[in-house]
Protein backbone atom coordinates (compact mmCIF):
# COMPACT_ATOMS: atom_id res chain seq x y z
CA UNK A 1 0.00 0.00 0.00
CA UNK A 2 2.92 2.24 0.70
CA UNK A 3 4.40 3.54 -2.56
CA UNK A 4 6.93 6.17 -2.50
CA UNK A 5 8.06 5.89 -6.25
CA UNK A 6 10.27 8.88 -6.62
CA UNK A 7 10.91 10.13 -4.06
CA UNK A 8 14.56 11.15 -2.63
CA UNK A 9 15.43 10.18 0.83
CA UNK A 10 18.78 11.13 2.91
CA UNK A 11 19.56 9.13 5.89
CA UNK A 12 21.87 10.14 8.79
CA UNK A 13 23.92 6.91 9.55
CA UNK A 14 22.93 4.46 7.12
CA UNK A 15 25.08 2.32 6.68
CA UNK A 16 24.03 -0.23 9.68
CA UNK A 17 21.27 -0.67 12.09
CA UNK A 18 18.24 1.29 12.33
CA UNK A 19 19.60 3.57 9.38
CA UNK A 20 20.83 0.33 7.29
CA UNK A 21 17.32 -1.21 7.70
CA UNK A 22 15.11 2.03 6.59
CA UNK A 23 17.52 2.99 4.01
CA UNK A 24 16.63 -0.59 2.13
CA UNK A 25 12.93 -0.19 3.02
CA UNK A 26 13.05 2.80 1.17
CA UNK A 27 14.39 1.56 -1.65
CA UNK A 28 11.84 -1.57 -1.67
CA UNK A 29 9.39 1.12 -1.45
CA UNK A 30 10.58 2.97 -4.54
CA UNK A 31 12.82 5.38 -3.32
CA UNK A 32 16.57 6.68 -4.30
CA UNK A 33 18.29 6.75 -1.14
CA UNK A 34 21.53 8.96 0.46
CA UNK A 35 23.10 7.91 3.05
CA UNK A 36 25.66 8.99 5.62
CA UNK A 37 28.33 6.94 7.35
CA UNK A 38 31.45 7.76 9.72
CA UNK A 39 33.67 5.14 9.31
CA UNK A 40 32.64 1.63 7.56
CA UNK A 41 33.21 1.86 3.84
CA UNK A 42 32.39 -2.24 3.83
CA UNK A 43 28.58 -1.60 5.48
CA UNK A 44 28.26 1.30 3.54
CA UNK A 45 29.37 -0.30 0.41
CA UNK A 46 26.37 -3.04 1.08
CA UNK A 47 23.75 -0.89 1.39
CA UNK A 48 24.37 0.62 -1.42
CA UNK A 49 25.12 -2.70 -3.61
CA UNK A 50 21.78 -4.02 -2.00
CA UNK A 51 19.73 -0.83 -3.06
CA UNK A 52 20.96 -0.67 -6.40
CA UNK A 53 20.28 -4.28 -6.77
CA UNK A 54 16.45 -3.36 -6.28
CA UNK A 55 16.80 -1.07 -8.99
CA UNK A 56 16.82 2.46 -7.12
CA UNK A 57 19.97 4.78 -6.73
CA UNK A 58 21.86 5.04 -4.02
CA UNK A 59 24.46 7.60 -3.06
CA UNK A 60 26.82 7.08 -0.10
CA UNK A 61 28.69 9.61 1.42
CA UNK A 62 31.46 9.52 3.84
CA UNK A 63 31.37 12.38 6.42
CA UNK A 64 31.16 13.33 9.79
CA UNK A 65 28.11 14.68 10.96
CA UNK A 66 29.40 16.99 13.67
CA UNK A 67 31.04 18.86 10.86
CA UNK A 68 28.80 21.71 9.27
CA UNK A 69 30.92 21.93 5.96
CA UNK A 70 30.84 18.46 5.41
CA UNK A 71 27.39 18.23 5.51
CA UNK A 72 26.44 21.61 3.45
CA UNK A 73 28.88 20.09 0.97
CA UNK A 74 26.59 16.81 0.89
CA UNK A 75 23.54 17.95 0.46
CA UNK A 76 24.74 20.60 -1.92
CA UNK A 77 26.18 17.40 -4.18
CA UNK A 78 22.58 15.68 -3.67
CA UNK A 79 21.09 18.36 -4.99
CA UNK A 80 23.19 18.95 -7.88
CA UNK A 81 22.71 14.67 -8.56
CA UNK A 82 18.49 14.95 -7.67
CA UNK A 83 17.47 18.04 -7.73
CA UNK A 84 15.72 17.94 -4.27
CA UNK A 85 15.46 16.12 -1.21
CA UNK A 86 11.59 14.93 -0.30
CA UNK A 87 12.51 12.87 3.08
CA UNK A 88 15.27 13.90 5.47
CA UNK A 89 15.86 10.86 8.65
CA UNK A 90 17.82 12.09 11.33
CA UNK A 91 19.39 8.75 12.28
CA UNK A 92 22.98 9.10 13.25
CA UNK A 93 23.54 9.03 17.20
CA UNK A 94 25.94 7.49 19.65
CA UNK A 95 25.11 5.73 23.45
CA UNK A 96 28.18 5.44 26.27
CA UNK A 97 27.80 5.39 29.70
CA UNK A 98 28.34 8.35 31.55
CA UNK A 99 28.29 8.74 35.30
CA UNK A 100 27.02 12.00 36.45
CA UNK A 101 30.13 13.33 39.00
CA UNK A 102 32.44 11.20 36.77
CA UNK A 103 31.44 12.18 33.65
CA UNK A 104 34.24 13.95 31.65
CA UNK A 105 33.22 17.39 29.10
CA UNK A 106 34.49 15.26 26.58
CA UNK A 107 31.86 12.97 26.72
CA UNK A 108 29.33 15.23 27.60
CA UNK A 109 30.00 17.56 24.11
CA UNK A 110 30.19 14.20 22.10
CA UNK A 111 27.24 12.74 22.85
CA UNK A 112 25.59 16.35 21.59
CA UNK A 113 27.62 17.30 19.06
CA UNK A 114 26.75 13.93 17.38
CA UNK A 115 23.36 13.61 18.56
CA UNK A 116 21.95 17.14 18.69
CA UNK A 117 23.72 19.26 16.63
CA UNK A 118 23.97 17.28 13.34
CA UNK A 119 20.38 17.08 13.60
CA UNK A 120 20.29 20.88 13.55
CA UNK A 121 22.87 21.31 10.77
CA UNK A 122 21.34 18.97 8.51
CA UNK A 123 17.79 20.55 9.31
CA UNK A 124 19.14 24.01 8.67
CA UNK A 125 21.00 23.15 5.59
CA UNK A 126 17.86 21.07 3.84
CA UNK A 127 14.82 23.26 4.99
CA UNK A 128 15.37 26.11 2.65
CA UNK A 129 15.17 23.48 -0.32
CA UNK A 130 12.35 21.66 1.23
CA UNK A 131 10.82 25.34 1.75
CA UNK A 132 11.44 25.93 -2.07
CA UNK A 133 9.40 23.22 -3.02
CA UNK A 134 6.59 23.82 -0.40
CA UNK A 135 6.69 20.08 0.62
CA UNK A 136 9.04 18.02 2.52
CA UNK A 137 8.89 15.41 5.56
CA UNK A 138 11.46 14.96 8.65
CA UNK A 139 12.13 12.47 10.72
CA UNK A 140 14.11 12.87 13.99
CA UNK A 141 15.25 9.76 15.95
CA UNK A 142 14.87 10.21 19.44
CA UNK A 143 14.65 7.17 22.29
CA UNK A 144 12.61 6.28 25.10
CA UNK A 145 15.42 7.63 27.17
CA UNK A 146 14.45 11.07 25.73
CA UNK A 147 11.13 10.76 27.38
CA UNK A 148 11.82 8.91 30.41
CA UNK A 149 14.98 9.16 31.18
CA UNK A 150 18.16 7.10 31.63
CA UNK A 151 20.23 6.29 34.82
CA UNK A 152 24.33 6.67 33.64
CA UNK A 153 23.47 8.05 30.28
CA UNK A 154 22.06 11.57 31.32
CA UNK A 155 23.87 12.77 28.68
CA UNK A 156 22.25 10.65 25.85
CA UNK A 157 18.80 11.18 26.97
CA UNK A 158 18.99 14.81 27.55
CA UNK A 159 20.43 14.88 23.58
CA UNK A 160 17.36 12.44 22.84
CA UNK A 161 14.82 14.80 24.78
CA UNK A 162 16.15 17.61 22.87
CA UNK A 163 15.26 16.39 19.94
CA UNK A 164 11.72 15.52 20.60
CA UNK A 165 11.22 19.71 22.03
CA UNK A 166 12.81 20.45 18.13
CA UNK A 167 10.61 18.27 16.48
CA UNK A 168 7.33 20.19 17.80
CA UNK A 169 9.13 23.65 17.23
CA UNK A 170 10.04 22.37 13.97
CA UNK A 171 6.51 21.23 13.42
CA UNK A 172 4.65 24.44 14.19
CA UNK A 173 7.10 26.62 11.93
CA UNK A 174 7.25 24.74 9.07
CA UNK A 175 3.32 23.55 8.89
CA UNK A 176 2.51 26.67 6.31
CA UNK A 177 5.33 25.23 4.13
CA UNK A 178 3.51 21.52 3.87
CA UNK A 179 6.62 20.16 5.54
CA UNK A 180 6.02 17.68 8.22
CA UNK A 181 8.43 17.06 11.41
CA UNK A 182 7.97 13.82 13.26
CA UNK A 183 9.68 11.81 15.80
CA UNK A 184 10.65 7.95 16.01
CA UNK A 185 11.20 6.74 19.74
CA UNK A 186 12.81 3.56 19.92
CA UNK A 187 13.61 1.67 22.88
CA UNK A 188 16.14 -1.37 22.94
CA UNK A 189 16.82 -2.08 19.75
CA UNK A 190 18.89 -5.37 18.35
CA UNK A 191 21.86 -3.30 16.69
CA UNK A 192 25.51 -3.32 16.38
CA UNK A 193 25.11 -0.02 19.47
CA UNK A 194 24.23 -2.55 21.82
CA UNK A 195 26.25 -6.31 21.01
CA UNK A 196 28.34 -5.19 23.67
CA UNK A 197 25.52 -5.02 26.27
CA UNK A 198 23.93 -7.84 24.91
CA UNK A 199 27.03 -10.42 24.80
CA UNK A 200 25.69 -11.29 28.74
CA UNK A 201 22.67 -13.33 28.19
CA UNK A 202 21.14 -13.13 31.61
CA UNK A 203 20.86 -9.06 31.07
CA UNK A 204 19.52 -9.37 27.61
CA UNK A 205 16.98 -12.05 29.08
CA UNK A 206 16.09 -9.23 32.30
CA UNK A 207 15.66 -6.65 29.33
CA UNK A 208 13.21 -8.61 27.45
CA UNK A 209 11.51 -9.06 30.46
CA UNK A 210 10.92 -5.84 31.22
CA UNK A 211 8.87 -5.02 27.72
CA UNK A 212 5.38 -5.76 27.89
CA UNK A 213 5.92 -7.46 24.36
CA UNK A 214 8.59 -9.36 25.47
CA UNK A 215 11.22 -8.91 22.58
CA UNK A 216 13.91 -7.00 21.74
CA UNK A 217 13.19 -5.67 17.79
CA UNK A 218 15.54 -5.53 14.81
CA UNK A 219 16.27 -2.60 13.40
CA UNK A 220 13.48 -3.28 10.63
CA UNK A 221 10.66 -2.83 13.49
CA UNK A 222 12.11 0.58 14.01
CA UNK A 223 12.35 0.87 9.94
CA UNK A 224 8.51 0.74 9.44
CA UNK A 225 6.98 3.51 11.32
CA UNK A 226 9.46 5.53 9.78
CA UNK A 227 8.67 4.59 6.29
CA UNK A 228 4.89 5.09 7.87
CA UNK A 229 5.60 8.77 8.79
CA UNK A 230 7.43 9.58 5.31
CA UNK A 231 4.16 8.39 3.37
CA UNK A 232 0.96 9.57 2.78
CA UNK A 233 -0.96 7.56 4.68
CA UNK A 234 0.55 10.00 7.49
CA UNK A 235 -0.38 12.95 5.71
CA UNK A 236 -1.79 14.21 8.51
CA UNK A 237 0.28 13.88 11.44
CA UNK A 238 3.04 16.39 12.21
CA UNK A 239 4.29 17.16 15.88
CA UNK A 240 4.25 13.34 16.79
CA UNK A 241 6.67 11.55 19.01
CA UNK A 242 5.83 7.94 17.97
CA UNK A 243 7.06 5.28 20.46
CA UNK A 244 8.19 1.82 19.13
CA UNK A 245 9.31 -0.16 22.43
CA UNK A 246 6.93 -2.74 22.83
CA UNK A 247 5.40 -1.02 25.73
CA UNK A 248 7.99 0.02 27.32
CA UNK A 249 7.13 3.55 28.05
CA UNK A 250 4.07 2.62 30.26
CA UNK A 251 6.25 1.63 33.00
CA UNK A 252 7.04 5.84 33.50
Amino acid sequence: MINLSGAKVLITGGSRGIGRATAILFAKAGCNVAISYLRRNDAADQVKQTIEELGRKCLAFQVDVTCKNSINNMVKKIIKDWGEIHVLVNNAGIWTYGEIGKMSERVWSETMKINLDSVFYFCNVIVPYMKKARKGVIINVSSTAGIRGEAFHSHYAASKGAIIAFTKSLAIELAPYNIRVNCIAPGWVDTDMCTEVFKDKEYRKKIEESIPLKRIPPPEDIAGPIIFLSSPLACHITGEVLNVNGGSILFV
